[in-house]
């Protein structure tokens, strides 16, 4: 079938091919954006490509797209993927117009857009680095942050919560794509990224209400958790693992806060586990928050895009 259908009107451009398209190709342009041919173009003749508007792209295979998230062009697969692939012809797409689950073979896609965030890094954050000689460090990446902790035996901590925050109870997707580049080498070492309605100078795990996606140094697990001072599920294996240097996608649908489901890269986990931040007193915000305690472990994660898309339907 097609790789895209068109659904909805939008701006398209006039161009003329040097090799003939088929009807639904989608392509990549000079300016960097995506496109596709509503009909077949013959070699040398002047046709037009659709370049925003709503198109129904053909989906990768068992991946859930929740709506709102960023979706890329597998050119090698020939189908929208949530995640940005090693290959150099892959692209950037848009934003899934409405959730596509695992078992679809198409999404719609909303062309050429990003993510309109509620809460988002690049709005603002703040930060209180802690260290006594090392010299631990915090980098605002567009959406995201870098941090780094040296092999100094010291209690070390980076933070970024954001500025803006939402409501308990709001509904919404909290994404999260994160890349860690070196684990710490030691238990004493722990990563999380989520939302929460606080930071903590030494202890994530002492902040009253948060939904986490965590990483222990020396392990490659990619846990979850969440906490509103009334419900508390602590640190559980999703079963997926982390590659290092390979960026994962880490996602929450709050759709319902009292049931708030985890997926992984497109895939539902910890379906039995209830994840509730219903009671939480609020409000809360983004953070991202790195520690060790007097330990030697280094450690190097890169948040890319930290966000959270509220809405109403």
């Amino acid at each position: 079938m097609a790789e895209a259908l068109y659904k909805q009107p939008g701006c398209s451009l006039d161009w003329t091919p040097t090799a003939a398209v088929t009807a639904g190709e989608v392509l990549h342009l000079p300016d960097g954006r995506a496109g596709f041919a509503p009909t077949a173009i013959a070699a040398g003749e002047l046709g037009a490509l659709q370049v925003s508007g709503v198109a129904t792209i053909t989906k990768t295979d068992s991946m859930v797209m929740l709506k709102g998230s960023k979706v890329y062009w597998d050119h090698s697969a020939g189908a929208a993927s949530l995640l940005f692939g090693a290959n150099s012809a892959d692209y950037y797409l848009g934003v899934v117009e409405s959730t596509a689950a695992s078992s679809a073979t198409t999404v719609d896609v909303i062309l050429n857009v990003e993510p309109q965030y509620t809460l988002a890094l690049k709005d603002g954050f703040a930060t209180a680095p802690v260290s006594t000689a090392g010299w631990p460090h915090i980098v605002s990446v567009g959406n995201g942050v870098a941090m780094v902790f040296d092999a100094t035996a010291e209690a070390q901590k980076l933070d970024a919560l954001s500025i803006r925050s939402v409501a308990t109870g709001t509904k919404g997707i909290l994404n999260a794509l994160v890349c860690v580049n070196t684990n710490g080498d030691d238990a004493a070492f722990d990563f999380n990224v989520g939302l929460a309605d606080g930071t903590h100078a030494s202890s994530a795990d002492t902040i009253t209400a948060s939904l986490f996606c965590h990483i222990d140094g020396a392990s490659t697990n990619i846990l979850a958790e969440s906490d509103d001072d009334t419900t508390e599920v602590s640190a559980t294996d999703t079963t997926v693992d982390f590659t290092a240097g390979t960026p994962f996608l880490f996602q929450a649908d709050l759709t319902d806060n009292s049931d708030v489901q985890i997926y992984i890269n497109g895939v539902n986990v910890l379906s039995g586990s209830t994840f509730d931040l219903s009671a939480a007193t609020g409000p809360l915000k983004l953070l991202a928050h790195m520690e060790k305690s007097a330990n030697d472990s280094p450690g190097n994660v890169t948040v890319m895009d930290l966000g959270f898309t509220a809405f109403d339907v």
